[in-house]
Protein backbone atom coordinates (compact mmCIF):
# COMPACT_ATOMS: atom_id res chain seq x y z
CA UNK A 1 0.00 0.00 0.00
CA UNK A 2 1.19 3.48 -0.46
CA UNK A 3 1.39 6.16 2.21
CA UNK A 4 -1.60 8.73 2.40
CA UNK A 5 -3.46 6.59 -0.48
CA UNK A 6 -6.23 5.19 0.77
CA UNK A 7 -9.24 3.57 -0.76
CA UNK A 8 -12.36 3.98 0.34
CA UNK A 9 -15.32 2.15 -0.71
CA UNK A 10 -18.82 2.44 1.28
CA UNK A 11 -18.29 3.56 4.81
CA UNK A 12 -14.75 1.21 4.67
CA UNK A 13 -11.13 2.08 4.36
CA UNK A 14 -9.51 -0.60 2.21
CA UNK A 15 -6.00 -1.21 2.48
CA UNK A 16 -5.39 -3.58 -0.61
CA UNK A 17 -6.19 -2.14 -3.89
CA UNK A 18 -5.89 -5.73 -5.58
CA UNK A 19 -9.28 -7.82 -5.22
CA UNK A 20 -9.15 -11.68 -5.38
CA UNK A 21 -11.78 -14.11 -6.53
CA UNK A 22 -11.93 -17.92 -5.09
CA UNK A 23 -12.94 -19.84 -8.15
CA UNK A 24 -11.46 -22.46 -10.36
CA UNK A 25 -8.52 -23.19 -7.34
CA UNK A 26 -8.04 -27.19 -7.66
CA UNK A 27 -7.02 -27.30 -3.80
CA UNK A 28 -8.94 -25.06 -1.88
CA UNK A 29 -6.11 -24.22 1.27
CA UNK A 30 -4.22 -22.98 -1.41
CA UNK A 31 -6.70 -19.98 -1.09
CA UNK A 32 -5.50 -19.34 2.36
CA UNK A 33 -1.39 -19.40 0.57
CA UNK A 34 -2.77 -16.89 -2.02
CA UNK A 35 -4.55 -14.41 0.49
CA UNK A 36 -1.46 -14.88 3.17
CA UNK A 37 1.17 -13.96 0.58
CA UNK A 38 -0.55 -11.26 -1.33
CA UNK A 39 -2.41 -9.21 0.66
CA UNK A 40 -6.37 -8.57 -0.93
CA UNK A 41 -8.55 -7.19 1.45
CA UNK A 42 -11.62 -8.06 -0.86
CA UNK A 43 -12.32 -11.63 -1.42
CA UNK A 44 -15.42 -12.52 -3.24
CA UNK A 45 -16.87 -16.05 -3.05
CA UNK A 46 -20.02 -17.35 -5.10
CA UNK A 47 -22.63 -18.17 -2.55
CA UNK A 48 -23.17 -21.53 -4.22
CA UNK A 49 -19.76 -22.80 -3.08
CA UNK A 50 -20.21 -22.49 0.56
CA UNK A 51 -21.98 -25.01 2.16
CA UNK A 52 -22.10 -23.61 5.99
CA UNK A 53 -23.49 -27.16 7.30
CA UNK A 54 -20.63 -29.24 5.56
CA UNK A 55 -18.50 -31.43 8.33
CA UNK A 56 -15.90 -31.35 4.73
CA UNK A 57 -13.62 -28.47 4.79
CA UNK A 58 -15.40 -24.93 3.50
CA UNK A 59 -14.02 -22.10 1.20
CA UNK A 60 -14.62 -19.92 4.20
CA UNK A 61 -12.56 -22.12 5.99
CA UNK A 62 -9.47 -20.60 3.92
CA UNK A 63 -9.98 -16.79 3.65
CA UNK A 64 -8.63 -15.38 7.27
CA UNK A 65 -11.09 -13.14 9.26
CA UNK A 66 -9.14 -9.54 8.35
CA UNK A 67 -10.57 -9.97 4.58
CA UNK A 68 -13.65 -8.41 4.34
CA UNK A 69 -15.78 -11.21 2.41
CA UNK A 70 -17.80 -10.27 -0.76
CA UNK A 71 -20.11 -12.51 -1.78
CA UNK A 72 -21.11 -13.09 -5.12
CA UNK A 73 -24.35 -13.54 -7.03
CA UNK A 74 -22.77 -15.94 -9.55
CA UNK A 75 -25.49 -17.89 -11.11
CA UNK A 76 -28.29 -15.44 -11.25
CA UNK A 77 -30.14 -14.48 -13.82
CA UNK A 78 -32.52 -11.91 -13.00
CA UNK A 79 -32.65 -9.23 -10.73
CA UNK A 80 -35.22 -11.05 -8.23
CA UNK A 81 -32.55 -14.02 -8.11
CA UNK A 82 -29.47 -12.03 -7.14
CA UNK A 83 -31.41 -10.25 -4.38
CA UNK A 84 -32.65 -13.61 -3.19
CA UNK A 85 -28.72 -14.80 -3.45
CA UNK A 86 -27.62 -11.89 -1.43
CA UNK A 87 -30.83 -12.11 1.58
CA UNK A 88 -29.48 -16.15 2.02
CA UNK A 89 -26.10 -14.52 2.04
CA UNK A 90 -27.04 -12.02 4.71
CA UNK A 91 -28.54 -14.89 6.49
CA UNK A 92 -25.68 -17.35 6.76
CA UNK A 93 -23.99 -14.62 8.56
CA UNK A 94 -22.03 -13.23 5.35
CA UNK A 95 -21.09 -9.54 5.79
CA UNK A 96 -23.42 -7.16 3.65
CA UNK A 97 -20.93 -6.68 0.90
CA UNK A 98 -22.58 -7.88 -2.84
CA UNK A 99 -20.88 -8.37 -5.60
CA UNK A 100 -23.97 -8.31 -7.91
CA UNK A 101 -23.49 -10.83 -10.66
CA UNK A 102 -26.05 -11.58 -13.65
CA UNK A 103 -25.89 -13.22 -16.84
CA UNK A 104 -28.13 -14.59 -18.70
CA UNK A 105 -25.78 -14.77 -22.06
CA UNK A 106 -24.45 -18.87 -22.07
CA UNK A 107 -21.56 -18.18 -24.65
CA UNK A 108 -19.46 -14.66 -23.91
CA UNK A 109 -21.05 -14.24 -19.94
CA UNK A 110 -21.72 -11.01 -20.81
CA UNK A 111 -23.47 -8.86 -17.83
CA UNK A 112 -27.21 -7.64 -17.80
CA UNK A 113 -26.86 -4.58 -17.25
CA UNK A 114 -30.09 -3.51 -16.60
CA UNK A 115 -31.01 -6.24 -14.34
CA UNK A 116 -28.35 -5.51 -12.69
CA UNK A 117 -29.21 -2.00 -12.47
CA UNK A 118 -32.68 -3.05 -10.94
CA UNK A 119 -30.62 -5.87 -8.60
CA UNK A 120 -28.24 -2.69 -6.94
CA UNK A 121 -31.57 -0.48 -6.49
CA UNK A 122 -33.23 -3.23 -4.37
CA UNK A 123 -30.32 -4.23 -1.93
CA UNK A 124 -29.13 -0.38 -1.75
CA UNK A 125 -32.48 0.19 -0.31
CA UNK A 126 -31.76 -2.78 2.35
CA UNK A 127 -28.22 -1.48 3.53
CA UNK A 128 -25.80 -3.64 1.20
CA UNK A 129 -22.51 -2.08 0.46
CA UNK A 130 -23.37 -3.00 -3.32
CA UNK A 131 -20.62 -3.32 -6.56
CA UNK A 132 -22.15 -4.45 -9.75
CA UNK A 133 -20.36 -6.11 -12.33
CA UNK A 134 -21.32 -4.69 -15.69
CA UNK A 135 -20.60 -3.82 -18.77
CA UNK A 136 -18.86 -1.01 -19.59
CA UNK A 137 -21.31 1.27 -20.45
CA UNK A 138 -20.66 5.24 -19.13
CA UNK A 139 -24.89 5.88 -18.55
CA UNK A 140 -25.74 2.85 -17.12
CA UNK A 141 -22.93 2.94 -14.66
CA UNK A 142 -24.25 7.30 -14.16
CA UNK A 143 -27.54 5.32 -13.35
CA UNK A 144 -26.40 2.46 -10.53
CA UNK A 145 -24.73 5.04 -8.91
CA UNK A 146 -27.57 7.10 -8.56
CA UNK A 147 -29.64 3.84 -7.38
CA UNK A 148 -26.69 3.68 -4.99
CA UNK A 149 -24.00 1.44 -5.93
CA UNK A 150 -20.69 1.74 -3.84
CA UNK A 151 -18.95 1.23 -6.61
CA UNK A 152 -18.93 -0.37 -10.22
CA UNK A 153 -16.74 -3.35 -12.00
CA UNK A 154 -16.91 -3.01 -15.90
CA UNK A 155 -14.93 -5.84 -17.53
CA UNK A 156 -11.93 -5.45 -18.83
CA UNK A 157 -12.35 -9.06 -21.05
CA UNK A 158 -14.96 -11.80 -21.06
CA UNK A 159 -14.62 -13.97 -17.95
CA UNK A 160 -12.11 -16.35 -17.86
CA UNK A 161 -10.27 -14.97 -21.33
CA UNK A 162 -7.36 -13.85 -20.15
CA UNK A 163 -7.15 -10.96 -23.14
CA UNK A 164 -6.30 -8.05 -20.26
CA UNK A 165 -8.42 -5.02 -20.87
CA UNK A 166 -10.01 -4.54 -24.49
CA UNK A 167 -12.52 -1.89 -22.79
CA UNK A 168 -9.72 0.49 -22.36
CA UNK A 169 -11.15 3.30 -24.15
CA UNK A 170 -14.45 2.84 -22.04
CA UNK A 171 -13.02 2.24 -19.01
CA UNK A 172 -10.80 5.72 -18.83
CA UNK A 173 -14.34 7.31 -19.78
CA UNK A 174 -15.54 5.94 -16.64
CA UNK A 175 -12.81 6.59 -14.56
CA UNK A 176 -12.71 10.24 -15.26
CA UNK A 177 -16.41 10.54 -15.40
CA UNK A 178 -17.92 8.72 -12.27
CA UNK A 179 -17.37 9.97 -8.50
CA UNK A 180 -17.32 6.10 -7.29
CA UNK A 181 -14.01 3.73 -7.55
CA UNK A 182 -13.93 2.14 -10.91
CA UNK A 183 -12.84 -1.75 -10.08
CA UNK A 184 -11.56 -3.67 -13.68
CA UNK A 185 -13.16 -7.15 -13.16
CA UNK A 186 -13.15 -10.25 -15.65
CA UNK A 187 -10.21 -10.71 -18.56
CA UNK A 188 -6.99 -10.11 -16.95
CA UNK A 189 -4.48 -11.98 -17.91
CA UNK A 190 -0.99 -10.85 -16.67
CA UNK A 191 0.13 -8.41 -14.09
CA UNK A 192 1.03 -6.08 -17.05
CA UNK A 193 -2.96 -5.59 -17.90
CA UNK A 194 -3.14 -5.05 -14.12
CA UNK A 195 -0.60 -2.30 -14.49
CA UNK A 196 -2.45 -1.11 -17.63
CA UNK A 197 -5.77 -1.01 -15.21
CA UNK A 198 -3.90 1.24 -12.59
CA UNK A 199 -1.95 3.65 -14.42
CA UNK A 200 -5.52 5.08 -16.05
CA UNK A 201 -6.96 5.72 -12.64
CA UNK A 202 -9.11 2.70 -11.37
CA UNK A 203 -9.38 2.29 -8.04
CA UNK A 204 -8.42 -1.71 -7.93
CA UNK A 205 -8.54 -4.70 -9.83
CA UNK A 206 -10.15 -8.25 -8.73
CA UNK A 207 -8.04 -11.05 -10.38
CA UNK A 208 -9.21 -14.95 -10.19
CA UNK A 209 -8.78 -17.37 -13.16
CA UNK A 210 -5.12 -15.92 -13.93
CA UNK A 211 -3.97 -16.74 -11.12
CA UNK A 212 -6.36 -20.14 -9.74
CA UNK A 213 -5.19 -21.33 -13.26
CA UNK A 214 -1.63 -20.65 -13.44
CA UNK A 215 1.11 -23.06 -12.68
CA UNK A 216 2.28 -21.04 -9.37
CA UNK A 217 -0.98 -19.76 -8.08
CA UNK A 218 0.92 -18.07 -4.90
CA UNK A 219 3.76 -16.59 -7.02
CA UNK A 220 1.04 -14.97 -9.53
CA UNK A 221 -1.25 -13.71 -6.73
CA UNK A 222 2.29 -11.64 -5.36
CA UNK A 223 2.87 -10.47 -8.92
CA UNK A 224 -0.25 -9.42 -9.59
CA UNK A 225 -0.43 -7.39 -6.18
CA UNK A 226 2.77 -5.85 -6.61
CA UNK A 227 1.55 -4.71 -10.26
CA UNK A 228 -1.16 -3.17 -8.65
CA UNK A 229 0.90 -0.73 -6.30
CA UNK A 230 3.56 -0.04 -9.40
CA UNK A 231 0.73 1.16 -11.63
CA UNK A 232 -1.29 3.33 -8.92
CA UNK A 233 2.24 4.85 -8.01
CA UNK A 234 3.13 5.60 -11.66
CA UNK A 235 -0.93 7.22 -11.71
CA UNK A 236 -0.25 9.22 -8.94
CA UNK A 237 3.56 10.33 -10.01
CA UNK A 238 1.98 12.07 -12.91
CA UNK A 239 2.80 10.44 -16.53
CA UNK A 240 3.34 12.49 -19.19
CA UNK A 241 1.43 12.24 -22.44
CA UNK A 242 2.41 10.27 -25.55
CA UNK A 243 3.69 12.33 -28.33
CA UNK A 244 3.73 11.90 -32.35
CA UNK A 245 7.59 12.95 -32.56
CA UNK A 246 10.50 12.96 -31.13
CA UNK A 247 11.69 14.68 -28.13
CA UNK A 248 16.09 14.33 -27.33
CA UNK A 249 16.59 13.77 -23.89
CA UNK A 250 19.88 15.67 -23.83
CA UNK A 251 20.28 19.12 -26.14
CA UNK A 252 20.87 19.17 -29.56
CA UNK A 253 23.36 22.50 -29.05
CA UNK A 254 26.66 22.98 -27.42
CA UNK A 255 28.83 20.10 -29.56
CA UNK A 256 32.23 19.77 -27.68
CA UNK A 257 34.35 20.06 -31.03
CA UNK A 258 37.62 19.84 -31.41
CA UNK A 259 40.25 23.18 -31.23
CA UNK A 260 41.92 24.37 -34.53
Amino acid sequence: MIVDDMLKIGDREINSRFFLGTGKFQDKRMIRDVIESSGPHIVTVALRRVDIASEDENVLDNIPGRCILMTNTSGARTADEAVRIANLAEAAGCEKWIKIEIINDNKYLLPDNLETLKAVDALSSKGFTVLPYMCPDLAMAKRMVSAGAAAVMPLGAPIGSNRGLKTEEIVKIMVNELDVPVIVDAGLGVPSDAVKCMELGCAAVLVNTAIATSNDPVNMAIAFSEAVVSGRRAFLAGMRPMINVAEASSPLTGFLREEK
